[in-house]
């Protein structure tokens, strides 16, 4: 196990373009990381300066107490569980496990030992004699990361290991390695393009746009506190409704009862608040709540809850009410939603960034 320290991280690729901005991040030992953002932010070209398989421009990465900026992958002490499995095909599933092993000339006794520890752990033991070929998705997928395993790496560095697989396997996967990590207790960095993956795994979460972190933290702390609307809107589904303030400094047609929230008469605000802190009310309003009359554009039924989607005034931003069981609603039908005046974030238009 070991701590990983990134230090001011740059990666300039020919021609100038700048993939990833200054990233500094602290990664304790034991912890789990987990890196998201859009296609294009940068998270897999810096997990690849991390893992050696893409030189650093600049800056410096320290894996323990080693700075490993000019280190072979090998000489790392890390392991690597790729999206496409990256298995052998002609050999069968203990000759994958036992390939690196030997290829470090270890003795074949503990190789052994390793190999069937992990098959235990991961339950594959009836597959050892198998070739990837014969496999399902999720049976490869855990191959893969009984290779990392029985390397007992200092860490574990995960690049979309899921996304090839089906949602209801994804679910599976996500907890088995979730359960997998806490019982190693090896520090791990992963890297998603799903959000929800990345709040279920996550000790902490580090959302990167445009090559630099936008904001890194406990999972749930950036989904109750989103340091800026990138964050808002990427973390959380549906996203966090935003309601730009308009010139005259009010909050627009439709709205009413926002007069005691600070900010509320300032041009170049934008308020912000989840579908689940706002319900459907027949008229009026509690105290603490504003309301807001909306025209129904849309519902989408999840099971147990529903969100219902309503335009707010005419070409006004579309508006989401988490409500319970099945809603009947029709598009074009008026409906009144209220929502928790302490539950409003506000932000700066023009910046992005949270101004509380």
């Amino acid at each position: 196990m070991a701590r990983i320290e990134l230090t001011d991280i740059r990666k300039v690729y020919a021609g100038g373009v700048e993939a990833v901005k200054g990233v500094s991040l602290s990664i304790d030992d034991g912890e789990f990381v987990v890196l998201v953002g859009p296609s294009g932010c940068g998270k897999s070209t810096l997990l690849r300066m991390v893992a050696g398989l893409e030189s650093i421009t600049s800056g410096t990465v320290r894996i323990g107490e080693r700075v490993v900026n000019e280190l072979e992958p090998a000489e790392r002490d890390i392991a690597m569980v790729f999206q496409n499995y990256a298995l052998y095909p002609h050999m069968s599933v203990r000759q994958n496990l036992e390939y690196g092993l030997k290829n470090r000339k270890m003795a074949m006794p503990e190789i052994a030992r390793r190999v069937d520890e992990a098959a235990g752990i991961l339950e594959i033991a009836p597959l050892l004699d198998r070739k990837p070929g014969q496999l399902s998705g999720g049976q490869r997928q855990r191959v893969a990361m009984g290779r990392a395993i029985v390397r007992e790496p200092a860490a574990f560095l995960f690049d979309e290991p899921l996304s090839n697989l089906d949602a209801k396997l994804r679910v599976q996967m996500r907890a088995e390695i979730r359960r997998l990590q806490r019982r190693l207790a090896t520090t791990s960095l992963y890297v998603t393009h799903d959000q929800l993956e990345a709040m279920t795994l996550a000790d902490q979460l580090v959302v990167m746009n445009g090559g630099r972190i936008e904001q890194a933290g406990r999972p749930m702390d950036l989904y109750e506190r989103p340091a800026s609307l990138f964050v808002a809107t990427f973390i959380g589904s549906p996203a966090m409704n935003l309601v730009p303030l308009d010139s005259t400094g009010g909050a627009g047609e439709g709205l009413a009862g926002l007069d005691g929230l600070p900010g509320a008469a300032s041009e170049g605000v934008v308020l912000g608040i989840r579908p689940e802190h706002m319900r459907l009310v027949e008229a009026g309003r509690e105290p603490g709540e504003f309301v807001a009359d909306l025209t129904v554009t849309g519902v989408e039924v999840v099971g147990a809850e529903s969100y219902v989607f309503g335009a707010l005034a005419e070409k006004g931003p579309e508006i989401a009410v988490r409500v319970p069981g099945y809603s009947h609603l029709e598009p074009g039908t008026k409906v009144r939603a209220a929502g928790r005046l302490d539950a409003v974030h506000r932000f700066d238009s023009a910046s992005g960034r949270r101004l509380d």
